[in-house]
């Protein structure tokens, strides 16, 4: 899952940011709300948590554009103060929930926790490829011979090629979709956890499928 932050306070935005990788969740981090308007535009995002006192636009301008280009990403809205005003104008604009700075990081990943079941509830919750089932929710995977255990960041890639089922992901989508946009890892950090997924999927009739120079997909076996 991608979680789009936009925090223009450096410190705070990496503390949030390194506590949600921890938790395998990829995360892209802007600091100016105008950036953030175009990438959420274009990049998009599964969940976005917005500070409402941003350099160029706010996080209200932000949340209402877009709502006004039909996008449902839920919105968790950051802000200094606890004021009526804040909430209420932050629900208007079209946000789903907010939290009051300071805020323990165990509160944000519980919400996130729940806007993410609740965007799940939205489309399919399990997902079916061969013998595989994933599901979205309980975030578990159970295979011909029973469940599978994934670490985050390998359910993470299997959940990204499940979204593309039958289609090429390349490398580059698949590093956006783990570790964020624009993120600092290892050329080969892909390749490892493609590995290693393939190895746990050996015996379930569902492989990992390379195609050279432009990406990976799944197949599961069915002609």
């Amino acid at each position: 899952m991608r979680i789009v932050l936009v925090e223009d306070n450096e410190r705070l935005a990496q503390g949030i940011a390194n506590s949600l990788r921890d938790q395998g969740y990829a995360v892209d981090w802007l600091a100016n709300g105008t950036e953030a308007d175009q990438h959420l535009s274009q990049e998009g995002g599964d969940i976005a948590v917005i500070d409402i006192n941003l350099p160029g636009l706010s996080g209200f301008e932000v949340v209402r554009a877009l709502r006004m280009r039909g996008d449902t990403t839920p919105v968790i809205m950051l802000t200094a103060r606890g004021e009526l005003d804040d909430r209420v104008g932050g629900l208007d604009a079209g946000a789903d929930d907010y939290l009051v700075k300071p805020f323990e990081m165990a509160e944000l990943l519980a919400r996130i926790r729940a806007l993410g079941r609740r965007r799940s509830d939205m489309r399919t919750a399990s997902q079916r490829i061969g013998n595989l089932v994933i599901d979205r929710i309980a975030r578990t995977v159970t295979g011909p011979n029973g469940p599978i255990d994934l670490p985050r960041r390998e359910l993470a890639l299997l959940e990204c090629l499940a979204d593309h089922n039958g289609r090429i992901v390349s490398k580059e989508r698949i590093a956006d979709s783990l570790y964020g946009v624009g993120s600092d890892m290892e050329s080969n950090a892909v390749e490892l956890l493609i590995s290693r997924l393939r190895r746990k999927l050996s015996d379930t009739g569902v492989s990992i499928r390379t195609a050279r120079g432009l990406g990976y997909l799944l197949d599961d076996g069915n002609p």
